[in-house]
């Protein structure tokens, strides 16, 4: 009986080791208890990964939640799921393709006619190494999507890597290499949907972070930028380039009238 008390042991010490690290590489879980009744978000790509989770979890605190998802049919049935579990009546599905910016224009215009004010705004749908593909305006598919989409609706969110859909073009999560030889080290690693969307939603709704605007956030701490990320000459002159390929001066106003909104902003870890 003794023979096997050691292994057993080891086992145990390994397999608890590797939860603890686990959980303190995710980052741990939203600390802020706060409810956002009475406050409209979108967060889009709402329908699966991270942008399901966070829309689930901000809909357990009271808010009204407009899932922005390109594939509605996945949309709907993810809104579906999320309305039986919370029980809110307040959760909907709404078509948006950050690879057309007459869909983009569409949805903003439909969001300054349909809801009286936007409080939160979760820029969650990304994509990553895809085919060399070309959005609907002839731009590079990840750049289209990633900076030149999400610039009209304001910018992009990822926080850290996740296991997600989002790297569903490189082919790994279909390796058998991957899941074999390397599924223990992505289990430790790689966070989980729910894990991923806690800086989302910890930004989203602490009261701690009322009015703090334009800043870095690693996880759920602050942290300053790469020096690249604060060169002012640099960051206007990418504005006013890519204001320019999306005709943003002529559309400017679809995208900001009749609308008041706290806009999550950070960079993929």
């Amino acid at each position: 009986m003794n023979r096997y008390l050691l292994p057993a042991s080891v086992a145990g010490t390994v397999i608890g080791g590797a939860v603890l690290i686990k959980d303190y590489i995710s980052g741990g879980i939203c600390p802020s208890k706060a409810g956002i009744i009475g406050k409209t978000v979108i967060v889009t790509g709402a329908n699966t990964g991270i942008g399901k989770e966070t829309a689930l979890e901000l809909a357990r605190r009271g808010g009204r939640i407009i899932m922005a998802c390109r594939d509605m049919d996945k949309c709907e049935v993810a809104a579906k799921e999320i309305r039986g579990k919370t029980l809110s009546h307040s959760v909907f599905a709404r078509h948006l393709d950050l690879s057309s910016m007459k869909s983009i224009r569409k949805f903003a215009k439909m969001i300054n006619e349909e809801e009286e004010h936007l409080d939160i705004l979760i820029n969650n749908a990304a994509v990553m190494r895809c085919p060399h593909w070309k959005t609907e305006d002839d731009f590079e598919m990840q750049f289209g999507v990633n900076h030149l989409g999400t610039e009209v609706t304001t910018n992009s969110l990822h926080p850290g890597v996740a296991s997600t859909e989002l790297g569903r073009h490189t082919g790994m999560h279909k390796s058998a290499f991957s899941s074999t030889t390397l599924g223990p080290l992505f289990w430790i690693l790689v966070k989980t949907p729910v894990q991923a969307a806690q800086p989302s939603v910890y930004l989203a709704v602490a009261e701690e972070l009322e009015g703090v605007s334009g800043k870095y956030f690693d996880g759920m701490k602050e942290k300053e930028p790469a020096p690249q990320a604060q060169d002012e000459a640099v960051a206007r002159k990418l504005w006013e380039i890519s204001a320019q390929l999306v005709h943003l001066k002529e559309t400017q106003s679809l995208a900001t009238a009749g609308t008041s909104s706290d806009i999550i902003d950070a960079h993929p870890i």
